[in-house]
């Protein structure tokens, strides 16, 4: 999206405090897909937003007009508005966040009077009544002036009664004169025109009399609605200040709240620390009980816990919503390991120090829309596509950063219950959604046979490899192995179609996880990924789906389902709930949280069906106790957004090693230029290295040609069926029954010999 004109627009020099009846200045309107962001000069009053090209426009054109009273307001991110009102959408872009807070308050200053004075039904004076003290002293002196004006006209119709009399009684005295008889006549005809002329002033100054005291009884009127609105105006300001202040305290108590997580994380709640949370907790009380829709396959449920102390409900909702205290521990029939309850960090600091930053992002300029509309309907894989939409890690790197939040593995690895075990993997399997939350960027296509490998052995007791196996379609093998008692594995193939307005992704593919002590085979698949606003508006991703993991060797599932973001919901925003069910389909456990920031379970002591919802499906009531954190998502480091959002971890995987093989993602050039910050000549090197590996294949299929006509035995009926990856081969899977690329070993060896003779040269 075009950010023409992004500079001196400012609203303060022309703008009055947003509290009064109108509010004038600058402010970026998205136009067209050609022109994008064009300064406009809007005008803010009686309820209605105008807007202009220019300010003398004001006197004669106006460009556009939307009535505050049934609209939606909404903000984007920091400088943005969006006002929408009966299919009307304006997207507003101030110069800076602090000239949009003052928009936005004026907006919804301006819009709670309109819906006020259109509630009003005792209210007759119409649109505009004003609210500033100003305002209220012109209208008093207004009427003043019409008093004045009415006795003035008063005065005159004595004037005209008294003369007219007399030009009445003149006229009777000439008529009674001798006259010729014609002078009579018009004599006659005087007189009536004067009498009708006394009647006529007679019937204005009665209705000037009317006018003037139905104007007295509006004044009284008047007088009371501005009084109340003034009163009106300065509580909602003395509130929204409040409310600014409650919210700023927040954010201060969340971004400190991991910091005291980390520190004191086995810490028990204490009881001063619950009782303080308990009246917030009991004030909504109204929202405890909340019905959620069915999955696929399962009905809805209500979960209500069981324990008696608390003297109150959490829903479903509240588990997943961002509360500000911290989830109670199960107070019973807990059987994990004592390690099971730390989830504040890392088990072992790193011995090498890996590097913090990288260097910023350039703030490029690009015309999106240019390069997309050639390319609707197109796979995203055939589309070339310049660094400017990319950030500077391969798909392989972002491939393993699944990992991120390896240690949930760890402990799953030391439960004892499979149950338990089973919750643990699917927080594990909703914490790779969370490093997508603002990374709207593309991730670079790997060539076919280029590797990544993150060697944590030493820090974290795992070694990962990916490699890139096939090109068309892209499909990906990973394979990691720990010596905390777990191996998992995935080949995955991205399936991608760009449709205009959004981007949908679709991960094809099983990820297998095992553990070794107890042979517990779980397998899932990932969810749908869909990045909208392509074209117009701010980039946002949403994940939507189910995913069912299944534990081979128990029969156990789990049901987690990603609700889409929906305009019109009540629900939190990216929410993910979830049952954890033995082989028989008895629920043991509930999940929820949301996938961009934590997962909660709660243990299930008591089910029952209750009765029919809105749609007639029967809902299953869950009693459980309080809820348990099992996964939270760690801070982004500082300037994350200067550093394309990078995680801790995705900081570290471009970061150069010894030793990597040379067809490493490190060590690919245009991808190492992205970073540097030269993206001309990232471009001119993406090129060449996609322009190479076509070369290749071209060559690769001729070969396969020429050996088909020499009566060899080749197959040359799939694409690249004469390419096979060097560290992954194909095994058909005893448990999924589906023929993928696993691990056929060989790397970690080669690279303790540094030799990678074998490695074909692809950069």
């Amino acid at each position: 999206m075009s950010d023409q004109g992004k500079g001196s627009a400012s609203a303060s020099a022309a703008a009055p405090a947003p509290g009064s009846d109108t509010y004038k200045g600058w402010l970026f309107k998205w136009t067209n897909y050609l022109k994008g962001y064009q300064r406009r000069w809007f005008v803010l009053s009686n309820g209605l937003l105008s807007y202009y090209r220019t300010q003398a426009e004001m006197a004669h054109t106006c460009r556009g007009t939307i009535n505050l009273a049934t609209a939606h307001i909404d903000t984007e991110d920091a400088c943005n508005i969006v006002l929408s009102s009966g299919g009307r959408t304006y997207h507003l872009k101030a110069s800076t966040e602090v000239e949009r807070q003052r928009w936005v308050t004026a907006l919804e200053l301006a819009k709670a009077k309109a819906i006020r004075m259109m509630n009003d039904q005792s209210d007759d004076s119409g649109d505009e009544e004003p609210t500033s003290q100003s305002d209220r002293s012109e209208l008093q002196g207004t009427l003043k002036i019409l008093i004045s004006k009415l006795d003035d006209l008063s005065t005159c119709n004595d004037l005209i009664a008294k003369h007219g009399a007399a030009l009445q009684r003149s006229l009777s005295e000439l008529e009674g004169l001798k006259v010729p008889v014609e002078g009579g006549e018009k004599i006659k005809a005087v007189n009536e025109r004067a009498t009708l002329f006394r009647i006529t002033s007679n019937a204005m100054i009665n209705a000037c009399r009317d006018f003037l005291d139905l104007a007295e009884t509006h004044s009284r009127r008047w007088q009371r609605a501005l009084q109340y609105e003034r009163e009106q105006r300065t509580h909602l300001e003395e509130t929204i200040e409040q409310l600014a202040k409650q919210h700023n305290s927040l954010e201060r108590a969340w971004r400190e709240a991991p910091t005291l997580a980390s520190t004191t994380p086995s810490a028990p709640t204490t009881n001063k620390a619950r009782s303080e949370r308990l009246p917030k907790e009991e004030a909504s009380d109204d929202e405890d009980t909340e019905f959620f829709d069915a999955m696929e396959d399962s009905p809805a449920f209500i979960t209500v816990t069981a324990t008696e102390s608390t003297q109150h409900r959490r829903s479903q909702s509240n588990l997943s919503g961002a509360s500000g205290g911290q989830p109670s521990d199960w107070n019973q029939d807990n059987h994990m390991s004592p390690s099971y309850n730390d989830v504040s960090g890392k088990e072992l600091q790193p011995r090498r120090q890996r590097r913090t930053h990288v260097p910023d992002k350039p703030n490029y300029s690009l015309n999106l829309w240019s390069i997309m509309k050639n390319c609707i309907g197109k796979e995203l894989s055939k589309i070339p596509m310049p660094v400017n939409f990319n950030e500077p890690l391969s798909m392989l790197q972002r491939l393993t950063e699944d990992l991120e939040y390896h240690e949930l593995l760890d402990k799953a690895a030391r439960c004892d219950s499979s149950l338990e075990q089973m919750c643990l993997v699917a927080a594990f399997s909703v914490s790779s959604y969370s490093t997508t939350v603002h990374r709207t960027a593309k991730p670079f296509n790997p060539l076919l046979g280029e590797t990544y490998e993150l060697d944590r052995l030493e820090e974290y007791g795992y070694r990962s490899l990916c490699e890139q196996v096939s090109h068309h379609p892209p499909a990906a093998a990973h394979h990691v192995i720990s010596q905390r008692g777990w191996t998992l594995w995935q080949e995955i193939t991205i399936a991608s179609k760009f449709r205009g307005k959004y981007l949908s992704i679709m991960p094809l593919g099983a990820i297998h996880l095992q553990f070794h002590s107890s042979g517990n085979h779980y397998v899932w698949r990932k969810v749908t990924s869909t990045v909208h606003n392509i074209i117009v508006g701010k980039l946002w991703i949403d994940q939507s789906g189910d995913i069912e993991i299944v534990n081979h060797r128990t029969k156990e599932t789990c049901q987690l389902k990603f609700s889409p973001y929906s305009y019109f919901s009540r629900d939190v925003p990216r929410k993910v709930t979830g049952v954890v069910a033995d082989s028989g389909g008895h629920a043991h456990y509930i999940l929820s949280g949301t996938w961009d920031d934590k997962i909660e379970s709660a243990k299930i002591v008591q089910s029952s069906r209750g009765g029919s919802g809105s749609e007639g499906k029967q809902k299953t009531v869950y009693q459980t106790l309080s809820p348990k954190l099992l996964w939270k998502k760690y801070p982004l480091p500082e300037n994350a957004e200067n550093m394309y959002f990078f995680s801790a971890l995705a900081l570290t995987l471009n970061e150069q090693e010894d030793g990597v093989g040379r067809t490493d993602s490190r060590l690919r050039p245009d991808q190492k230029l992205m970073e540097e910050g030269r993206w001309d000549e990232a471009n001119s090197e993406k090129q060449r290295l996609e322009e190479k590996q076509r070369a290749v294949r071209r060559r690769r299929e001729a070969e396969a040609s020429d050996a088909l006509d020499e009566e060899c035995d080749y197959d040359s009926g799939k694409e690249y069926e004469g390419y096979l990856p060097l560290w992954f081969h194909q095994r058909r899977d005893s448990v999924t029954g589906e023929t993928n690329f696993v691990y056929k070993g060989g790397y970690w060896e080669a690279k303790e010999k540094q030799d990678w003779s074998m490695c074909p040269d692809i950069f």
